[in-house]
């Protein structure tokens, strides 16, 4: 029974070890996931900014990419 004790005692640090690196590896992919939604919360506010700029200057004429070529061409 003495020869079991160490063996036990190793597969349990290493189980421990397992879930200390599974934790961590967690926390890191929440906080991933935290950033990534802040980017995707402003590119959506972004977005609803332009809509509105447009909606408030959709009665302006329509530009032609030939008038906004700089002098030297």
């Amino acid at each position: 029974m003495s020869h079991a004790q160490p063996e036990l005692q190793a597969r349990l640090e290493a189980l421990e070890m397992k879930a200390a690196f599974a934790e961590d590896l967690l926390d890191q992919l929440n906080l991933t996931i935290y950033r990534q939604q802040q980017t995707i919360d402003q590119l959506l506010r972004a977005v609803q900014d332009l809509r509105q700029q447009q909606l408030e200057g959709g009665g302006a004429a329509v530009r032609s990419l030939r008038d906004e070529l700089p002098p030297h061409y």
